[in-house]
């Protein structure tokens, strides 16, 4: 080994070089990870001299490997000298960016677009833009998909021939016969469009937008979709209607679904992009058919941007354009067959309420979400339910009360348990919406009567969904609301739910607090240590080792150790069991 001589200098790269010539992988790998670190130890001269070389003439090896040499090179200017020669890096760079392994390929981009920026403009014209020539003009498409990327980041600081010819590498890469090139560069037409002057938008990027936009393949198609927002934003109004509109109306009524779906879903930016003149006569019809399209996935993106798009609806005429265009549209969707859909449209359409005023929404908009709260699909109901704030701010908690609180009482006690297990999970959720007194009114008896349910699963989670309440409104809430109702429960006939008095203690002793637990609580559980029924019994045990870190010591040892000691030399083996479970857990024994 090269220590072996005296000289230590060489000692770090031979280790490099064992370790990157090494079968294993994970050694390979390390040694990448840690090349900062010996590029420091070698000093930026012999770096530029060996190191590099030598890391550009291994590329051939496992694509994390390489993964992790392009991400370390793109941290490598000060390891080189500084910015003067950071164009030392570019060779392996360019390798990397060749490779056929797509996440390789990016991260190289990502560091050459990194380091572009430390080249002067000097440099950058003599070592960087060439490399983006070589890779536009390259045999395989790896290099040229690569070169898409990097002409945005060095076009605004060449000189004027420059651009020319990088605008001409461009337009060549648009019309390339692999799709993979040309679906690249219509991925990066709108950040090469905000780099370039405007005239060359208006000549350039414009006949390339309109070609990609109508290209054969789907999946180009819809990339051109994003860059029509960039464009827009570029462009006078007055040039919008005439350059950009015709593609915009083709792609929202496209063969492919997917170009549709993509339009759907840059909605929202392609309205604030093309302003309202535009907005209220082309993309009001195009949002209706949107809306309508046979394609559920398109409707389904569509209804998501129902609440942005009248949002950013010119204010004067809002309402109108809402109520005859895309309320009827809506009406529709709330009956759909597809459950994603009416889960799209059920989280924004309460939304809507706050742009039509108290009028419309409880003349239309109120029987929609009635509609919607008894639908079979439960993520639609919750949808409802978890906006029902919004609706409360505009028609009062009054009006809410007499529409919706019904249709959540009857689902509350409907015949399926799931149902009504689901409204369960909502309640929290309606308490912190509809405030103490609206709960206690309305909603309290609700919560109590889940707690003897014929279903376990039922009464398991009214009493964790109890717990949650206790947390939301607080222990002085419970102590005069809940837990006397909780505690009534233990003289109840039916052994059940004399045991879910124990499981609401176990669960809202923490929330309540040590007081309210000692004073209140633990008496209970105690008395019901005689229970007839030995599931009771040892639910009892189970209960003080759960409250006992609540209690203070001298409770556990004058009030719980003895009937813990009782119940330990209980004739049911379960009983005994818990009983000396609960005892050394407490460390009562």
């Amino acid at each position: 080994m090269a220590g072996a001589d005296g000289d230590d200098s060489l000692y770090p790269i031979a280790v490099l070089i064992d370790e990157l010539r090494n079968e294993d992988v994970q050694l390979r790998l390390n040694s990448i990870k840690k090349l900062s670190t010996i590029a420091l130890a070698l000093g930026v001269e012999r770096t530029r001299t060996e190191l590099l070389p030598f890391l550009t003439d291994t590329i051939y090896d496992e694509d994390e490997v390489l993964l992790a040499l392009a991400e370390q090179l793109g941290n490598f200017t000060v390891l080189v000298g500084g910015p003067e020669y950071v164009h030392c890096l570019l060779p392996p760079l360019e390798s990397l960016a060749t490779v056929e392994e797509t996440v390789v390929r990016d991260k190289a981009v990502e560091s050459l677009r990194k380091i572009s920026q430390e080249h002067s403009p000097v440099d950058l014209e003599v070592h960087f833009e060439p490399l983006v020539k070589r890779l536009a003009s390259g045999d395989w498409f790896t290099s040229r998909t690569s070169a898409c990327g990097l002409f945005s980041v060095c076009y605004p600081r060449v000189s004027s021939t420059v651009k020319a010819e990088i605008r001409q590498h461009f337009r060549t890469l648009c019309s390339d016969d692999t799709p993979m090139v040309r679906r690249a560069a219509a991925s990066k037409l709108g950040e090469f469009a905000k780099v370039l002057e405007l005239d060359y938008v208006k000549t350039d990027i414009i006949s390339l937008f309109t070609a990609l936009a109508s290209d054969e393949q789907d999946s180009v198609r819809l990339l051109a979709v994003e860059a029509c927002v960039s464009i827009a934003t570029l462009l006078p109004q007055e040039d919008l209607e005439t350059l950009v509109m015709p593609t915009l109306r083709q792609a929202a009524e496209d063969k492919s679904w997917r170009v549709r779906y993509m339009v759907a879903d840059k909605f929202s930016e392609l309205q604030k992009a093309v302003g309202p003149e535009i907005t209220k006569n082309d993309l009001v019809p195009a949002f209706q058919n949107l809306l309508k399209d046979c394609e559920a996935e398109v409707r389904a993106a569509a209804a998501n941007k129902v609440k942005e798009f009248c949002e950013n609806l010119p204010e004067d005429n809002r309402e109108q354009i809402i109520m005859t265009h895309i309320l009827p549209c809506v009406k529709e969707l709330v009956s759909d067959t597809n459950q994603h859909v009416k889960s799209a449209l059920a989280s924004v359409i309460m939304g809507l309420s706050t742009i039509l005023g108290k009028d419309n929404t409880i003349e239309h908009l109120l029987p929609l979400f009635l509609a919607q709260l008894k639908d079979e699909c439960p993520e639609v109901r919750l949808n409802i339910i978890s906006n029902l704030d919004c609706v409360n701010e505009v028609i009062g908690i009054r009006q809410l009360s007499q529409s919706l609180l019904p249709a959540i009482v009857e689902l509350a006690e409907d015949a399926k348990w799931r149902v009504r297990l689901a409204i369960i999970e909502y309640m929290p959720l309606l308490a912190g919406q509809l405030g103490v007194e609206f709960f206690d009114e309305k909603l309290n008896t609700l919560c109590m009567a889940w707690l003897i349910d014929h279903v376990y699963a039922i009464r398991e989670a009214a009493t964790c969904n109890l717990m949650k309440l206790v947390e939301k409104f607080g222990a002085e809430w419970a102590q005069n609301t809940i837990v006397p109702k909780v505690l009534g429960m233990a003289n109840d006939p039916n052994y059940l739910h004399r045991m879910t008095t124990l499981f609401c203690i176990n669960a809202l002793s923490e929330a309540c607090g040590q007081e309210i637990t000692t004073k209140q609580m633990l008496p209970v559980v105690l008395k019901m240590s005689n229970d007839q029924v030995a599931n009771v019994r040892f639910n009892v045990a189970k209960s003080l080792q759960k409250i006992g870190p609540v209690l203070d010591s001298n409770a556990l040892q004058t009030e719980v150790k003895p009937v813990l000691e009782k119940l330990a030399s209980d004739t049911d083996m379960d009983v005994k069991y818990f009983a000396q479970e609960a005892i050394s857990v407490l460390a009562l024994a």
